[in-house]
């Protein structure tokens, strides 16, 4: 993938160059208040690279998952005011993503400034599934700029127009943010320190199917909560109550059991877990033995000790990377898992431990509990692309990169 000081070199150089930039600010709103704004702020060394040196940055991205049509409250208009305060310059909102509106804005820029289009998504050409209709929408965008940066790591794995078919239009590189977020997942595929430890939470097995099946041959111990556990659980013979469960998927995990035993790759499950009677903040709960659920009671945490046995399952892991929370974290009395985790990597990354938290529920919830990321080794932009190109997958938004 070409460098933004390759891209320069090409170019003769960026000072008066409008640049088309993709990047990745879909964060979780509260009304119209950012409640995490780290990709937000992850985005900010590439344009502010791209300012300093005198290019014109059109900053485009999505927010959310609006049909093709505008929805006020998946506006980027907020994000645009965060971004402006991180940079510390003014930043130009247009409410347009293509159009007269947007082609002024651009045309008005001067050396240096900033603009931000309105979410890619409420044109039904950004996420078509038709090539000509992704193509016309691309072309739109292209006509703004003299070059492109891909800096939106979250949605590398899509082959949509703002990622994939931009890049094919006009001279391209790759922004800072993806080329050390693929760096970092190359490290984690192809040569981690060893004891190579995987964590993996967050809700379904079925989203996880192909990332299991990839790291069974990699890593050497992977640890499993969540609710997808119970999936595992249930394929050992356990019952589990209310708790959620995939039963299409029992088979496949006592699969994957039965191929990291041959692998000697170690899956440690939680021996106790929180349960209740519903999914509720105030509701009536208890530990119990992971393989003593009451039929009328939901897991919704790992237990205490098992808090304990992922910390000694982690204490000499020289690589950790983590995907997914140990239970429903946004409610206190089962956030006590997700807690102990996210302080077990705090404590092996200032011991020398590479430490990589992956997807948007982990990042949130280690922000939540007020750890700074400087606290780990990487966090990560991209939960599902993480996952893809973990899984060995070609990503359409690196490979088109490539050429």
């Amino acid at each position: 993938m070409r460098s933004i000081a390759e891209l320069t070199e090409q170019l003769g150089g960026l000072a008066g160059r409008t640049v088309l930039v993709r990047s990745d600010l879909n964060v979780p709103l509260d009304g119209g208040r950012i409640t995490d704004d780290g990709r937000v702020r992850a985005s900010v060394p590439t344009i502010e690279e791209l300012a300093s040196a005198g290019a014109r940055v059109v900053v485009t991205a999505h927010l959310g998952r609006p049909k093709g049509a505008p929805e006020a409250r998946f506006s980027l208009r907020p994000v645009a005011d965060r971004l402006g305060e991180l940079l510390g310059r003014p930043v130009t909102f247009v409410e347009e993503t293509v159009g007269p509106t947007a082609r002024a804005a651009v045309e008005a820029m001067s050396d240096g400034d900033v603009v931000v289009l309105e979410n890619l998504r409420f044109n039904p050409g950004e996420t078509a599934k038709a090539d000509e209709d992704r193509a016309q929408f691309a072309q739109e965008l292209a006509a703004l700029a003299d070059a492109f940066v891909s800096d939106g790591f979250g949605v590398v794995h899509r082959a949509q127009a703002s990622v994939y078919d931009v890049a094919r239009l006009l001279p391209h590189a790759a922004g800072g943010l993806v080329r050390s977020e693929v760096e970092v997942m190359r490290t984690l595929r192809e040569d981690p320190q060893r004891p190579y430890a995987v964590i993996l939470g967050g809700a379904k097995v079925s989203d996880k199917l192909g990332v299991i099946e990839s790291l069974i041959t990699v890593a050497d111990r992977l640890l499993v909560g969540g609710g997808m556990v119970f999936t595992f659980l249930k394929a050992q013979g356990h019952e589990v109550g209310t708790s959620l469960l995939e039963e299409d998927q029992v088979d496949t995990v006592r699969g994957y059991l039965e191929t990291a035993a041959r692998q000697g790759v170690e899956i440690v499950l939680p021996t106790d877990v929180v349960v209740a009677d519903s999914f509720s903040a105030d509701a009536a709960h208890e530990v119990v033995a992971a393989d003593a659920i009451p039929a009328d009671r939901m897991g919704l945490d790992i237990g205490p000790r098992s808090e304990e046995l992922f910390a000694e399952k982690l204490a000499d892991a020289r690589t950790i990377f983590w995907n997914g929370p140990m239970g429903a974290f946004e409610m206190e009395p089962f956030a006590s898992g997700t807690r102990a985790v996210a302080q077990v990597l705090v404590e092996r990354t200032r011991e020398g431990a590479m430490t990589v938290v992956g997807g948007g529920d982990s990042a949130a919830a280690v922000r939540d509990f007020g750890h700074a990321d400087s606290d780990f080794g990487h966090i990560s932009t991209g939960g599902g692309a993480s996952l893809e190109y973990l899984e060995g997958r070609q990503l359409p938004g690196l490979t088109v990169l490539e050429d």
